[in-house]
């Protein structure tokens, strides 16, 4: 019998959160023993993951953003427990939960404690693990340069709103591309390299990804004449517009040469290098993940 004990890691600005603070009353109620650590600075989740671990938690349970999840994803997997990992998802874009099914609820969130783990996949790129996308281009760089004031005032579509005004600033990269029985080169306006579907609050690279069947799913998407059509798709998150202008591949890895560097975003962690070799690690940690999830393979 799954014992009922586990340790929420909740992001420091969710701290005065009534709904959370309800939610974790309420399953404490059901018979759980929730504890709660807050984070507060840069390196705190990796930390209090550690700890947990050391004290035996057979749980734990990321509370905030994309980021604070890759962050406690991360180190559970770089530490190799056994222990599995739940979904408070209290961001603003919530990305991997929006694609998982994971209710942005609270307690219905922590209801999924009560569900059984799953084993799935991370990614892995230049020694970093990343449980839902890599991003490269110009998609990466609203990401990165959406600010966090916006984010909170307009939610998702902060990132739409930075995208159409740095839309003069668009600039395609060149890259080599090469994985299993796979080449391609070219200029390209956006790159997703994802086990997730998402990134960006809601824009879709990568519909047909699989948490749990060893691949990483790459959407490629190549500079043409009607980049404004392409762009618009990509920052309206309409998938059937982007989809006819990429390139869509499955594959166990994927090494990229970008000779004038290329600027990733990992999960919301940002990465610029000239080579880089993405890596699909098959389950590498055990998640609680709604029972018909659309990111778990039948």
């Amino acid at each position: 019998m799954q014992e009922r004990k586990a340790l929420l890691i909740l992001h420091g600005k969710q701290a005065l959160n009534d709904e959370v603070r309800n939610a974790v009353n309420t399953r404490r109620q059901d018979g759980w023993q929730l504890d709660v650590r807050l984070t507060w600075e840069g390196g705190d989740a990796q930390r209090l993951v550690k700890e947990a671990l050391q004290a035996g938690y057979p749980t734990l349970i990321a509370g905030g953003g994309d980021g604070t999840l890759r962050d406690v994803a991360e180190a559970m997997a770089l530490a190799k427990t056994s222990a599995s990992l739940a979904l408070l998802p209290l961001g603003t874009a919530n990305d991997f939960a929006h694609a998982a099914g994971v209710p942005l609820e609270p307690l219905a969130a922590l209801g999924l404690l009560d569900e059984p783990a799953q084993p799935i996949d991370l990614g892995e790129v230049d020694g970093q693990l990343f449980l839902n996308m890599a991003t490269g281009g110009f998609g990466s760089n609203v990401t990165a340069n959406t600010p966090e004031e916006l984010k909170r005032v307009l939610g998702g579509a902060a990132y739409l709103l930075t995208g159409l005004s740095r839309f003069a600033e668009v600039r395609s990269s060149f890259g080599r591309f090469s994985g299993p029985d796979f080449e391609w080169q070219g200029e390209f306006l956006a790159l997703g390299i994802g086990n997730g579907r998402q990134a960006g609050g809601g824009h879709i690279l990568c519909p047909q990804a699989r948490v749990n069947d060893g691949l990483l799913d790459v959407c490629i998407v190549p500079a043409s004449i009607d980049v404004v059509s392409t762009l618009g798709a990509l920052l309206s998150g309409g998938i059937k517009g982007l989809q006819t202008a990429a390139l869509s591949v499955r594959l166990p890895w994927l090494e990229v040469d970008a000779p004038a560097g290329l600027d990733v975003n990992i999960d919301g962690e940002p990465l610029a290098s000239r080579q880089l070799r993405f890596t699909a690690l098959p389950a590498a940690l055990r998640v609680h993940l709604p029972v018909h999830s659309p990111l778990l393979k039948e």
